[in-house]
């Protein structure tokens, strides 16, 4: 089963320009996670007669935003969107000063008969760093706790855009960007306890060197010069690892200021 993972950054634009329909004619992928997607479905005139399309819709129009397409054929139990309510409200997720990060679009959930996938677009901690509270002390705890619980049922793969690098050789200039945003001590941390919780990085089981990036900035010619970051991640639950064949980032695919990442998962 080949599980992808793409932060469009507009799936009207990714359309519209083509890569899109090139990305799903070359792999094919029998599930795809979508983030950013800024769009309701109804504004999406496409259909992918051979997926089956759930959608997360932000409440403000043009921003964030999640989908998951499956392939027909595969069996989708039950999908969820959002945080469930017991999870808000033990971790007070609400509103701050730019919405409420529990109706942006920013998590769906998709049960299948051997795990669960939860698809993420975690909150930018701003260049300000205005949003950080929010993610130390609310979201990134949130979806740890979700997570776990989750994986009591059956095992669960977390795909999508975290906006962190977890470490130094995830970004091509550490030392100029510690601090800031998407590579602070506290987002890091934030992701470092679901690697302590058992899920598992799943590129870093094939590749350990540095210079693989899923994000790259328009100034400077970034992505040509490959000074990005590897913020996109799929990560799976401890026992769903030895079932993870193959990891990779797929850099040469254009359309957005990310690029997909994927796994091919043994059946």
């Amino acid at each position: 089963m080949r599980i992808f993972s793409w932060n469009v950054n507009g799936i009207r634009s990714v359309w519209k320009n083509g890569m899109l329909q090139k990305f799903i004619s070359r792999h094919a992928p029998d599930i795809l996670c979508l983030q950013e997607t800024k769009a309701e479905r109804e504004q999406w005139e496409v259909d992918l007669p051979r997926y089956q399309e759930y959608w997360n819709s932000g409440e403000r129009k043009g921003y964030s935003g999640t989908a998951i397409f499956v392939k027909k054929g595969i069996k989708v139990i039950k999908v969820e969107n959002d945080f469930p309510e017991s999870i808000v409200n033990r971790f007070g997720i609400g509103k701050d000063n730019f919405g409420n990060s529990n109706k942006e679009g920013r998590i769906i959930t998709a049960e299948f008969e051997n795990f669960f996938i939860v698809n993420v677009y975690v909150p930018n901690a701003k260049d300000d760093l205005s949003r950080l509270p929010l993610r130390y002390n609310s979201w990134d705890p949130a979806l740890l706790a979700y997570a776990k619980s989750l994986d009591k049922i059956k095992p669960v793969i977390l795909a999508g855009d975290f906006n962190v690098a977890h470490k130094s050789e995830d970004l091509a200039r550490p030392k100029q960007n510690e601090g800031r945003k998407g590579f602070t001590k506290e987002e890091r941390q934030g992701f470092q306890k679901l690697i302590d919780a058992g899920f598992v990085d799943t590129f870093r089981i094939f590749t350990k060197e540095s210079g693989h990036y899923t994000w790259w900035t328009h100034w400077a010619n970034s992505r040509a010069r490959n000074i990005g970051w590897r913020i996109d991640y799929i990560l799976v639950s401890q026992k769903l690892t030895a079932k993870v064949k193959e990891a990779k980032i797929h850099s040469e695919i254009m359309g957005s200021d990310h690029c997909p990442v994927s796994i091919v998962l043994s059946e």
